[in-house]
């Protein structure tokens, strides 16, 4: 009964989620904004969302590797897609936890095998955001606003602080010895090297992808280390406000720092909410009606998983 009481109140947080998120966009500049660009260039925006939303499910992939679990790599993906809409839309609560421990379990996974792949998954991301902006950081590819009271020194010795993390997270990777701890009855293991590698590899790719999005909707009116820059930027304040989508503070952001040189303000929030229209909108809706039809199928998926191999029909 408490279960079914759960999934119900998680159901009525996601819906209104998906109200207060749908009451806070402007849908008629989102139009605007889409009509504007040409045929080619939302094509080429459409095959990068893509190519990013397959990363996304490389990063399950990865975890599927580092538990072990056998279930199918198309299922992962899709689980992979499912969740990183409704996270990136609505929050990590919603998808990278609430949607992933709902799917894989009732795809047949147990709750301690989810968490190390949504733990790993989030790892993943992360690595790659903090190599990126390290880089970022200790070149002194971005010049923050003023206003914002850190000089370049200090953003120089920020960025070479999270380089030295991520070669201490390889070197552990590498060579420690322990590698096996238990924090609160979950086992948490580190990874080989090899591992670590894919991890950064798919999220720093990711990100450039993310990127290149905004660069190619901005019409190439911005160089793109300082796309990227802002982008970062912009997704570590994103996830301090707790705005589903960061709604306002991506845009916010980018103005700031954007804005004043030969970009217009209206140029850049034209391009984000074009962004936004479709990285999020448009993936949130497609996953929607997978959702649903994977909730349907879930039973009979699990138990043909848990059918012996010779019982089971070609």
């Amino acid at each position: 009964m408490l279960k079914k009481i759960l999934t119900l109140l998680f159901f009525i947080a996601v819906a209104v989620l998906l109200v207060v998120y749908a009451r806070k966009v402007d849908w008629g500049d989102v139009a605007h904004a889409i009509t504007h660009y040409s045929q080619r260039t939302v094509l080429m925006v459409v095959g990068l969302v893509v190519v990013s939303y397959l990363l996304y499910g490389i990063y399950d992939l990865i975890g599927r590797a580092y538990c072990g679990h056998k279930l199918a790599v198309s299922r992962v993906m899709l689980v992979s897609f499912i969740c990183y809409a409704f996270t990136l839309t609505l929050s990590t609560w919603v998808g990278g936890i609430g949607m992933r421990y709902r799917l894989y379990s009732r795809l047949g996974l147990s709750n301690s095998a989810i968490t190390r792949i949504f733990s790993l998954s989030l790892a993943t991301n992360w690595l790659g955001y903090i190599l990126l902006s390290g880089v970022v950081c200790a070149f002194g590819v971005i010049k923050l606003p003023g206003k914002w009271d850190i000089s370049d020194l200090a953003l120089r010795l920020i960025g070479i602080g999270l380089l030295l993390f991520i070669a201490a997270y390889l070197w552990c990777c590498a060579f420690a010895k322990r590698r096996r701890w238990t924090i609160k009855g979950q086992k948490l293991v580190l990874p080989s090297l090899r591992m670590a590698g894919a991890q950064l590899l798919a999220s720093c790719t990711n990100w450039l992808v993310m990127a290149a999005i905004i660069f190619i909707l901005l019409n190439d009116n911005a160089d793109f280390p300082l796309v990227l820059g802002v982008l970062l930027v912009s997704s570590i304040a994103g996830v301090i406000v707790h705005i589903p989508a960061g709604i306002g503070v991506l845009e916010a952001v980018f103005v700031a720092m954007l804005g004043g040189g030969h970009l217009s303000h209206g140029a850049i929030i034209a391009a984000l909410l074009a962004y936004r229209a479709i990285y999020f909108i448009a993936p949130l809706l497609l996953a929607i009606v997978l959702y649903f039809g994977l909730e349907s199928r879930a039973d009979a998926l699990r138990e043909k998983r848990t059918l012996p191999r010779n019982t089971q029909k070609p």
